[in-house]
């Protein structure tokens, strides 16, 4: 669940960036997927919190585009059933564990929802080569309207976000009777750089 949950959050990132690149120029451009990361981070908590582990799950942009106009908008597409989730403090055999947990029916259920989905409605400036980005992420057959923070540093565009896992009918996972489980709210990091 918890790779899961950042996988959106990845995406929604990636969607936020190719906002922001929108609103600087006038042509439409497409992501480089090679060259852009996105990660989620989903935390632990709960009484015996300290014998869980957070998790790091990165997310392979599959396509995306930014249009450039008056009114730019970004819209990115993410193959849900590609999410990795690193966790280098732990075993093989447990990343597995959790990237099997991740893309089952408890957490993303990638074989009914296997493209995560992100659409921009407005980009809000908020100084030099920063902005909120607003749009819709579709993730778990759910659609929920996010907000994105992005800057452009250099050629690249960073950016974060925070969701909340409930707001995609997925439910938290929890262990040992709910004395481990994992935060309901996740952060989503990325670096996005565009085809030139």
């Amino acid at each position: 669940m918890k790779r899961i949950e950042c996988t959106i959050f990845a995406f929604v990132i990636g969607s936020l960036c190719l906002s922001q690149v929108a609103a600087g120029s006038s042509d439409s451009r497409k992501i480089d997927a090679t060259h852009s990361t996105l990660t989620v981070h989903v935390y632990k908590s709960g009484f015996l919190s300290t014998f869980g582990h957070n998790h790091e799950i990165q997310a392979p942009i599959q396509s995306g585009e930014v249009r450039e106009s008056d009114t730019p908008s970004i819209e990115l597409r993410v193959d849900a059933r590609k999410l990795q989730v690193l966790d280098p403090e732990v075993s093989e055999g447990t990343r597995a564990q959790i990237q099997d947990t991740m893309q089952g029916n408890q957490v993303l259920d990638v074989v009914h929802f296997p493209e995560i989905r992100f659409q921009s409605t407005s980009v809000e400036p908020k100084g030099p080569n920063h902005w909120i980005v607003h749009g819709n992420l579709a993730l778990h057959g759910k659609d929920h309207p996010i907000s994105v923070e992005v800057t452009l540093k250099g050629e690249r565009y960073q950016g974060s976000a925070n969701l909340k896992q409930t707001d995609f009918g997925i439910t938290p996972v929890t262990v040992a009777g709910g004395t481990v489980k994992v935060k309901n709210e996740l952060k989503i990091e990325f670096e996005i750089a565009l085809m030139k």
